[in-house]
This record gives structure tokens, C-alpha cells and sequence, in this order.
């Protein structure tokens, strides 16, 4: 229980349908910040407890913090510092919500999880467990679901699945829930104030800053502040003067340079993933086609995805996509069932 209107109704549609229901939030602020960020800090935690009260049902607060700091913001960091823009969104599903939070839960005598997530899981006449789309596309939340294995899914429970938001704040009206309108946070949770790249300097403050831009043709064009400051497809903030827009085409942390090019240069037909994860448990056998999105709010684009081993994976796409970025995930889907996917290593033509 996050403290927000999801997954509260997810707790009341349980207690609804008969479950014995206990909420817990993840305490995961650092100690020196404990007036943390709306979705993460006490007044989530104070939100997510009035909820359980008008519930009727057990709430408890489980530490998470140190392995936060180093999963997830330590993950980001290090990300940044390396030329890619990560997705703690992704990292935290994966290390804490279904990774050490299920096993907490389960500690606790809980025979599965729920959450608020936009998703729907539905087992086949074989056993596999799928992972669909919820039914609300403008929030389906799939994308930052792919890491879940057969184990997950089998221990998981997604109430909201075949629901819409509107719908979902109005049972939570209905009911008389405290959080019925409350605003839902659009931000990285742990970022609480200031920029991504400031954040990225308070943990890591001997960073290395300046370095040059370089055109696509190996031309000098300025002085950069940092690579930390700068993701693929970025246009403004860049503090140069040229003949045409530019646009960051390319980032090298081995040489602290930061690339810059014109808008056609961000079109590329295909990627490789790494860190791959197929909901089935099993790579592709041979090439496959599949919908793939390269990000949380890009449309999913047709293309052709072949196995390399068990933890490679080659996407070719149909069209060249724009702005394909290192250290974000490639999804994969064929129409609404998640195939599995992986995070983006390095871009093809």
C-alpha cells in the first residue's frame, strides 16, 4: 500500500471478494530524509494507514531502506554515470516489490501479493502464468512488469486489471476512502527535489563534469557539463548555437563526450537487449515477430526479435525507431500477452 488510490481499491476489491487482506508500505526513504517524497515518505505511510483503518484491516511498515539505497539509487547513479538513462521504475518491480517484498510477505503467512498495478495475470490450460494488458490502455503498466517470472506470477494478484482509473477513483469515492482524489505522483519517487543530474551529484560528488560535444562529423562544438546531464533524443538544455536543432545522438563515457547530431541521426532499425526475461521461461526459437515498445510511452512498433542465447536478445523493427536508448527497456508483446523483454544495450542499423 503506496498510500495512493490504487492500491487502496486493490486492498478494498480484495476484502470485497473474500481474501484476508493485510496492507504494507515500503519504508524505503534514508534516515536523514524523513520527510521524503509524497509517494515514499510519511505522509504515504500516514495515507496508506487511514486507508487500513477504514478497511478494517491489519498495516504494517516493513524496512526496505538499505537495500533501496543500493539496488535502486545506487542503480540509478551508476547508470547516469555511465552514459545510459536507467528505469528505477523497472529495477524496483524486479529487486524490491517482487523480489524481497514477496519473500517478506510470505515470511508473514501471505499466500500472495497484490498491487495496484494497471495488468492482468490469467494461467493456461498448461500452467503457465501470462501477463496481459490491463484493460485501461492509457495506463496499462505492463512495461515495467516484464521481469516477472512463472514464481511472481504465480504469488501475484493485480485486482485493477480489468478496471479503468475513473472507475477506480470512484469505488474508492464510493467507499469513502481518504485517498478517492488524491493527485498521483508523476515523478521519480526518491528524486525530491531538483534535477535528476543534481540528485546524481549529492551521492557522487567527485563526478567527472566537463567534456566536449562533438558533432556526427567529429566537430568540437562546445563544452558539455557532465554527461550525467544528458539522455538520447534531448534537444534542449544543450547550450549551443548551430545551423540546424541538435539533438544528443550518442553518449561515451569512455571519452566524456557527449554527441550531437540532427533529428535523423536519432532514427535507428534495430537494438540488443541484455538482462533478458521471458514470462513463458523460454527463449525464442528462431526469429519471432512481436510489437516492441523502447520505452514506457512509445506506441509498440512491429518488429522481429530473435534470441541470442538466454540473455541476449536481437530486435530488428519494421520502421527505424527514433531515439532508441541504452539503459532503457525493450518490451515485447504479441497484441496484448507480454512476451518478455530486456534492457536496451547497445543500437543497430
Amino acid at each position: 500500500m503506496s498510500g495512493g488510490v490504487d492500491s487502496s481499491v486493490a486492498a478494498l476489491l480484495l476484502k470485497k471478494e473474500g481474501y484476508d487482506v493485510i496492507g504494507i508500505t515500503m519504508q524505503v526513504w534514508p534516515r536523514s530524509e524523513e520527510d521524503y517524497k509524497a509517494c515514499c515518505g510519511l505522509t504515504a505511510v500516514n495515507d496508506a494507514q487511514r486507508v487500513a483503518w477504514k478497511l478494517d484491516i491489519p498495516h504494517y511498515v516493513l524496512n526496505f531502506r538499505d537495500e533501496f539505497e543500493e539496488k535502486i539509487i545506487g542503480y540509478f547513479c551508476r547508470e547516469y554515470l555511465a552514459g545510459r538513462t536507467p528505469n528505477p521504475c523497472i529495477a524496483c518491480n524486479k529487486e524490491i516489490k517482487f523480489g524481497s517484498l514477496l519473500e517478506k510477505a510470505r515470511a508473514l503467512g501471505a499466500g500472495r501479493i497484490a498491487t495496484g498495478h494497471y495488468a492482468r495475470i490469467e494461467q493456461r490450460a498448461d500452467g503457465i502464468y501470462l501477463l496481459r494488458r490491463g484493460v485501461d490502455e492509457g495506463k496499462d503498466q505492463t512495461y515495467a512488469l516484464y521481469q516477472m517470472n512463472q514464481y511472481q506470477l504465480a504469488r501475484t494478484l493485480f485486482p485493477l486489471g480489468g478496471y479503468r482509473k475513473q472507475d477506480v477513483r470512484r469505488m474508492a469515492a464510493d467507499a469513502g476512502l481518504p485517498v478517492a482524489e488524491k493527485p498521483e505522483s508523476q515523478e521519480i519517487c526518491f528524486v525530491a527535489t531538483g534535477s535528476y543530474s543534481d540528485f546524481v551529484e549529492e551521492r557522487f560528488p567527485s563526478v567527472e563534469n566537463e567534456g566536449y560535444f562533438r558533432y556526427s562529423d567529429g566537430r568540437i562544438l562546445g563544452v558539455h557539463k557532465g554527461i550525467h546531464h544528458y539522455t538520447i533524443g534531448q534537444r534542449r538544455g544543450l547550450g549551443l548555437s548551430f545551423k540546424h536543432p541538435l539533438y544528443v545522438t550518442r553518449i561515451d563515457p569512455e571519452t566524456n563526450t557527449v554527441w550531437v547530431g540532427p533529428e535523423t541521426d536519432l532514427y535507428h532499425r534495430g537494438l540488443i537487449a541484455t538482462d533478458v526475461n521471458y514470462i513463458t521461461g523460454s527463449p525464442f526459437e528462431g526469429d519471432r515477430p512481436v510489437q516492441a515498445k523502447i520505452r514506457y510511452l512509445a506506441p509498440p512498433a512491429e518488429a522481429v526479435a530473435t534470441s541470442i542465447g538466454t540473455d541476449r536478445l536481437k530486435v530488428a523493427f519494421k520502421t527505424p525507431q527514433k531515439a532508441i536508448t541504452p539503459g532503457q527497456s525493450v518490451v515485447l508483446y504479441d497484441g496484448d500477452i507480454v512476451l518478455g523483454g530486456g534492457v536496451i544495450a547497445e543500437v543497430t542499423d
